[in-house]
């Protein structure tokens, strides 16, 4: 398998709300978005918003559960006051303070937003993984 990733889709309980929640953070939605999907470029990933059950039905999952997801998105940002004006901006979007801005044991600094479905984003300045001129982060290799 090729290592990329194309898409990231969440599915969410309300769609209009998550659609207004990702605008009002200055994020631009797709012209391909249709009535029971929103896209929005995010780099060079798509990022989705789709039902919650829908998703499932499409997964053939269940869409029952409830708490931590497994995982969290992150969003780099190239300094530590950059870490605490997006997690106000958020917060103002209607997000929730999961974990304020803090230095990390790591060296870095990082904070925890939850969107309104309760996907929690992290936002992170980290000093060894550099953003490039499009504010893509660059791995080492």
């Amino acid at each position: 398998m090729k290592q990329t990733i194309s898409f990231i889709t969440l599915g969410v309980a309300d769609l209009e709300r998550s659609r207004r929640f990702y605008r009002a953070l200055g994020w631009t939605e797709s012209s391909s978005s249709q009535a029971e999907v929103a896209f929005f470029q995010v780099g060079c990933i798509a990022f989705a918003l789709f039902g919650r059950e829908a998703l499932a039905e499409d997964a053939n999952v269940s869409s029952e559960g409830s708490g931590f997801a497994g995982f969290t998105v992150a969003h780099n940002v190239a300094s530590e006051s950059d870490v605490e004006s997006t997690l106000s901006e958020a917060v103002a979007a209607g997000g929730r303070l999961v974990r304020p801005g803090e230095k990390a044991p790591w060296g870095g600094f990082r904070g925890y937003f939850a969107d309104p479905d309760g996907f929690v984003w992290e936002v992170c300045y980290n000093p060894f993984f550099p953003l490039d001129t499009q504010g893509f982060v660059q791995l080492p290799t």
